[in-house]
């Protein structure tokens, strides 16, 4: 069975300009591996509405999912929603049971629910909620469209939520050899290497530790057999190459 496909869409202003730096994306991308559903692709764009339109049609339509990451808070600038909703010509507007829960939630804290926090509520039709623990206001799955905050302590708790609900596939298995040499120098036997295990993925990611040069081979892949046998014949490679 093939694993599942995931795409990323991150959304702001403030990460494009260097303002916020992301961190959704590396909790995504080890959230999704261990599931065994493949982030195959991140793409970020700004607080524009057909920008927004765009990415989600073209993302969703190449994968199995797609999880989206800011611009559904209370302010002027935040139309995640809104675009989402366009892109898949859905009716959008507050949605009862995502206003209770905002009602439940500031009376609890004593503020007021105005017209900015009611924007929260604001919820596709035929969506499903995403719960968020943190601070109440839901993000949403409508088909294979996931929309999440952007706060990372807010997305990773909706994440949590939401993944039990998605199916994966088989884990994705990695192993790790430091070698003390420059890619230059491993190239030829580690890319034949490649071709005997296409079943296999091979990675090589060079470093500079005290003025030496070397090489983190990685190699992963879902049978844990293949991969030891990947990892022996490497080890025997690399050997060979001094």
């Amino acid at each position: 069975m093939t694993n599942p496909t995931a795409a990323m869409l991150v959304i702001g202003d403030e990460i494009l300009s260097g303002r916020t730096r992301d961190a959704n994306m590396h909790h995504l991308a080890g959230e999704l591996t261990g599931r065994g559903i493949r982030l195959r692709e991140v793409r970020i764009v700004p607080d524009e509405h057909d920008r927004i339109v765009e990415a989600v049609i073209a993302l969703r339509a190449a994968h199995d999912h797609l999880f989206t990451s800011g611009g559904i808070g209370p302010t002027h600038d935040d139309i995640t929603a809104d675009a989402v909703a366009a892109a898949l010509g859905a009716k959008i507007d507050v949605r009862g049971d995502a206003r209770a829960l905002l009602a439940a939630h500031y009376q609890r804290t004593g503020l007021e629910l105005n017209a900015a926090r009611l924007r929260m509520a604001r919820i596709p039709d035929g969506a499903d909620l995403i719960e968020n623990p943190v601070s109440a206001a839901p993000g949403f799955s409508l088909e294979n469209v996931h929309v999440m905050a952007g706060v990372p302590a807010i997305f990773q708790a909706m994440l949590s939520g939401l993944l039990p609900r998605i199916a994966g596939g088989a884990p994705l298995l990695s192993q790790m050899l430091d070698v003390g040499r420059g890619e230059g120098e491993i190239a030829t036997p580690l890319g034949e290497l490649a071709q005997r295990f296409p079943g296999l993925s091979f990675g090589s990611y060079p470093y500079l530790r005290n003025g030496a040069h070397g090489t983190q081979v990685v190699i992963r892949g879902t049978d844990a057999g293949q991969l030891d046998a990947a990892m022996v014949e490497l080890s025997k490679l690399l050997g060979r190459t001094g």
